[in-house]
């Protein structure tokens, strides 16, 4: 198996969120792929650096060293997220571009995402688990 994190997902594992964390250490001890989306590092990134988190930015960095940045550099990403906007829009439901644009990614790359965002439940065709719930 392979995962994309979300933003959130990330920042629990920054945390130290205990649920996620363990989790976490599960799949990497599985040498099971991890990934996280150019959208994710934009994101955890600017909230870093906005509340000057020193520690937790310098984890972040270290953390990008090891898990592979997907860059949106595919068109079939872009045409995928446009389908996405549209369903979602024509059955009265909007959510954010950028987890639009990830949940994209995850879907054209074969991906699971990882998420406690439940509007991604509403992406049709998405591979979605919560580590934040126990029950995942």
């Amino acid at each position: 198996m392979s995962y994309l994190l979300d933003s959130n997902i990330v920042s629990y594992i920054l945390k130290r969120n205990l649920i996620v964390d363990q989790k976490f250490r599960e799949v990497r001890r599985l040498k099971e792929d991890v990934f996280i989306s150019c959208i994710t590092y934009y994101e955890v990134k600017r909230g870093l650096l906005a509340i000057n988190a020193t520690r937790q930015l310098a984890e972040f960095n270290k953390f990008c060293q090891t898990y592979k940045i997907l860059l949106i550099d595919d068109l079939e990403i872009i045409e995928l997220a446009c389908e996405i906007y549209v369903d979602l829009q024509r059955r009265g439901f909007t959510i954010q571009e950028q987890d639009i644009l990830i949940a994209a990614t995850a879907i054209a790359r074969g991906l699971i995402l990882v998420s406690n965002d439940s509007d991604l439940l509403r992406v049709q065709g998405i591979n979605l688990e919560n580590w934040a719930r126990t029950e995942s």
